[in-house]
This record gives C-alpha cells, structure tokens and sequence, in this order.
C-alpha cells in the first residue's frame, strides 16, 4: 500500500511539477537554418555603372545561425542570431542583400520575449569588412515570440517579433500538415501585405547607418530609371525611401514549439510613394531546405520524446504499477489479518469469516453419538453344542 500510494504520488508530480521543469527551450541551441529560392534582387555592381540595375530570377539564399549567449540561466535564454539574405550567383560579399545580427532574451517556457533594462535586446550595426573594432550595438527591444513557438503551441493567434520592421505581427493559425511524417500546425503571417497578397502598409525601413544611408537614397535620375528626355532630367536629384514587407508560412511542432519548417516571401524596394514601388532591390521567395527540415524534425521528436517520456509515459507507467500495488497491499493487508486471527483463536473463523471455511462449531452432540446401535445378542452357556472331545 505504501509502494502504491508512492508512486501515485510520483506520478502527480511528473505530470504537473517535472514536465514544467523540462518543458523549456534548451540551454545547448546551436543550428543554422537555410532557405532557398528565386528572385528579383539588385546587382551591388552596378553603384559604379550609369544606371542601378536590377536582376530577375536569380538564386536567393536565406540563412539564419542560431546560438545560445550568456545571459542564460534555468528561466531565461539568450538567443544570438545572425541573418543574410545573398544572391548565390555571385561570390562572398558582392551578392551580400542583408545582413542582420539580432539578439534577443527569451523565457525559456513561453518563449515570449523578455525586454527591459536588464534584458533590452539588441542589433548589431553595420560595419565593414576590415573593421577590426568590436561591433557596436543598438538597442532592440523586442515583443511576442521570437524564433520559435511555446510549448504546447494551440491554434490560436500569436504575436511574432520581425526584426527588420522591429515590431511584432500576427502569426495566424491556418490548419495542420504533416511534414516529413510529423504533425504540425501551420502559422501565416503577413507584413505590410493583406491576406490576399496585396501591399497594404508597407514599412519603412529601419537604417541601422547612423546617416540612415540605406533607407533613404539621393540619386540621378538616370541612375534610377536610365536615361530618358533631356540633361536636366537625367540630371535631376531623385530622393527615394526604402520599403519592406513580408508574408511568411511557419509549421510548427506543438509539442516543443519548434519550427520545422519555414516560407517567405521578402519585398525590399525603393518608391516616393509607399504603395507605388518603382526600383526593386530584393523580391524574393525562399523554402527551408531539405537537410533544414530533416533537421528540425529530428530536433522537434527529440524535445518531443523526452517531454513524453516524463509527462505522459512514466505517469502513466507509475499510476499504473500504483494502483495495482495499492489494490495488492488491500488485498494482501486483508489475508494477513484474517489468518492471524484464525492462528489466534481457531474458533473465530466461522462462515462469516470465510477464511478455513470449515462449519460452525455445534453446541449439541456429534451425529455420530445419535447414530442407532445394533445389539449382538450374548450367548448362554447352555446354547453351546455339547463337547463331543
């Protein structure tokens, strides 16, 4: 009885207090994330040619390194994540689009994340490539989901932080899919687009230049359209402002929140007016990459397995093995009392103590005392035949 009730007690804590505890995002993060796809994006080169061009269907790659930074500790982690866009077509830095390095503090249960004096969030500022000082930082603060999902994702809304427009969009809940034989929930997410694909409210594109170089841009005309009319008008200074949206597909495993796999169509381009785009400078769409969901995947059953193992599969185990030993202890508590009694004191284990099951002891005489006795009749000595010796 003791075992049973041991064990269902040690079943009540695995469910409630331990999964708690092991329901939280790994302190040992350390992945890198690729998507690739097609595009239209703006040739770098062509800043030292008459006119900026623009190329179409070339390949983009999309690549996300994720690394654990201190602080971390048993509530909070810190996630390091440096993000490039590049144009694979062109070697190193000359087909570089963006280049991002995002740091953000998150609770390790919600994976909502933690922004204030202690933990503000930050991003790196640009620098070139033979600056040997250390990168400086600005502050970043940062809203709603960060990287990933919560444990036990639900359909439902949920706020996800964009650092390219700093602030945090609806990700919606669009059904489920499975995905490399894993059940996922899909996530939508639109910015600067409405739900039909169309601009709606694009946003300004926040320059980490201390001069803002690349989200307002002074040109010649010619450079930006070609040459066309007269001198003046190739001549004539153009000042245009750079613009983003982005729509973007998640799936997500809900049980560790992990995403497995991710879709995104990136819009960068330069306008006078934000809802007449006249100079592309990436337009892309980019899928995780084969090897990257097999990854995931294989990620998201590992968190999965160990938060079954220890939420469902030992509770179940143990409220199992403790009722069987709980109902044995009654049964076993029972036998042991009634044999005792009977060892005691024989005469107490009647019928209705059903343990011998021997009859009731009976006050009268036995039945073999009222049995009916047959008489031999004696013979007389004068009944015996004479002596013939």
């Amino acid at each position: 009885m003791g075992l049973g009730a041991a064990l269902l007690i040690a079943a009540l804590l695995l469910s409630t207090y331990t999964k708690g505890k092991i329901a939280k995002v790994p302190l040992d993060v350390d992945t890198t994330l690729v998507s690739e796809g097609t595009g239209t994006a703006f040739d770098p080169a062509s800043l030292s040619q008459p006119r900026f061009t623009v190329n179409e269907d070339v390949p983009i790659q999309l690549q996300q390194q994720i690394s654990v930074e201190a602080p971390s500790n048993a509530e909070l982690v810190t996630l390091q994540v440096g993000d490039t866009v590049r144009r694979t077509d062109q070697q190193q830095d000359n087909g570089l689009l963006l280049a991002l390095v995002d740091t953000v503090t998150m609770d390790r249960k919600t994976a909502l994340a933690v922004s204030d004096d202690t933990y503000p969030g930050s991003v790196q500022k640009p620098r070139s490539i033979d600056d040997d000082n250390p990168p400086a930082i600005a502050a970043l603060p940062h809203e709603g989901l960060t990287y990933r999902f919560p444990f036990d994702t639900e359909k439902k809304t949920y706020p996800y932080f964009d650092p390219i427009a700093q602030k945090a969009y609806d990700a919606n809940y669009d059904g489920e899919e499975d995905v490399n034989g894993l059940t996922t929930y899909r996530f939508t997410q639109d910015v600067g687009f409405d739900g039909s694909g169309k601009l709606v409210d694009p946003v300004k594109y926040a320059s980490l230049y201390e001069d803002d170089a690349d989200a307002e841009v002074s040109a010649r005309a010619e450079l930006w359209f070609g040459p066309r009319g007269s001198d003046e008008e190739n001549n004539e200074t153009i000042t245009m402002t750079r613009y983003y949206a982005a729509e973007r597909t998640f799936w997500v495993d809900p049980v560790s929140g992990t995403i497995v796999k991710s879709q995104e169509h990136g819009y960068h381009y330069y306008a006078r007016d934000p809802l007449k785009p006249e100079v592309t400078f990436a337009d892309y769409n980019v899928t995780s990459t084969d090897q990257t969901i097999e990854t995931q995947v294989a990620t998201a059953r590992d968190e999965g397995d160990v938060i079954a193992l220890w939420g469902r599969i030992l509770p179940i185990t143990f409220t199992a093995i403790g009722l069987v030993a709980l109902v044995g202890g009654v049964l076993l508590g029972s036998f042991t009392l009634r044999a005792e009694s009977a060892l005691i004191d024989p005469g107490l284990d009647e019928t209705g103590h059903g343990f011998f099951g021997r009859r009731p002891t009976d006050t009268g005489p036995m039945p073999a005392a009222e049995a009916a006795t047959e008489k031999i009749p004696t013979q007389r000595p004068s009944d015996l035949p004479p002596d013939r010796g």
